[in-house]
């Protein structure tokens, strides 16, 4: 239950060990003309450890909706920080590859939907569902982007950062998909507010769905340059 423990231990590791691969180790290798990154060597090891380390717990996880959404967090912080501090290459081993199996695969998909679900429940029964955080602000609020519709497209978007470096594109469109079926539930959930607002065409609520839905075809028309 705190995969962190040993993710965190592996990223000190490889902190601390890189000054001394690269003073002392990496000038032998270069002497004896070997092609070797030393520091990329010694974290790619330490990589094989982990994934090792995952395949033997995700079986164990993966009807345990907290703890493995805890581990996919974990994974996905770790590789973030794996690849832009320490230099690590997507050519080598990485923990993706484990998320990317079958099994760990889909119930990855299964638990996103359910918690993406469980936000849209709640952001469309708050009470600032319909107000706009900007709405003092003019120059801000052009577009008086209701508070569900922002947060809304915020979802989707951290779903994106999450998927983003999964190294098979097939796996990836997976993850679209599961955006495109959120778009249109959501698009689904406007439609039954609106039915019950249509008698006040001119009112609040009205107003807030027409500029909601407004935004959110602008923003995935600018997103349509993203591949």
């Amino acid at each position: 239950n705190k995969p962190e423990w040993y993710l965190t231990q592996v990223l000190m590791w490889i902190g601390n060990h890189a000054k001394f691969l690269d003073d002392k180790i990496q000038p032998i290798l270069n002497k004896a003309g070997s092609s070797v990154n030393a520091g990329l060597e010694f974290s790619r090891a330490l990589v094989m450890l982990i994934l090792e380390k995952l395949a033997t717990d995700i079986p164990c996880l993966l009807y345990d909706d907290t703890l493995f959404c805890h581990l996919v967090d974990e994974v996905l912080l770790f590789e973030r920080e794996l690849y832009s501090v320490h230099g690590y290459l997507s050519s080598l081993p990485s923990c993706m590859h484990i998320l990317s199996e079958e099994s760990c695969f889909q119930r990855w998909l299964t638990v996103e939907k359910k918690f993406a679900l469980q936000k849209m429940d709640s952001m469309l029964s708050s009470e600032a569902a319909w107000i706009s955080q900007y709405k003092d602000i003019t120059d801000v609020d052009e577009m008086k982007v209701p508070d569900c519709a922002e947060t809304f497209m915020t979802l989707l978007l951290v779903i994106t950062d999450r998927y983003k470096n999964l190294p098979s594109a097939s796996r990836r469109l997976q993850f679209l998909g599961l955006q495109k079926e959120l778009v249109d539930d959501f698009r689904i959930r406007l439609t039954q507010v609106m039915k019950e607002e249509t008698r006040a065409s001119l009112g609040f609520r009205y107003c807030a769905i027409l500029n909601a839905v407004n935004y959110i075809a602008t923003v995935l028309a600018d997103w349509a340059d993203n591949v």
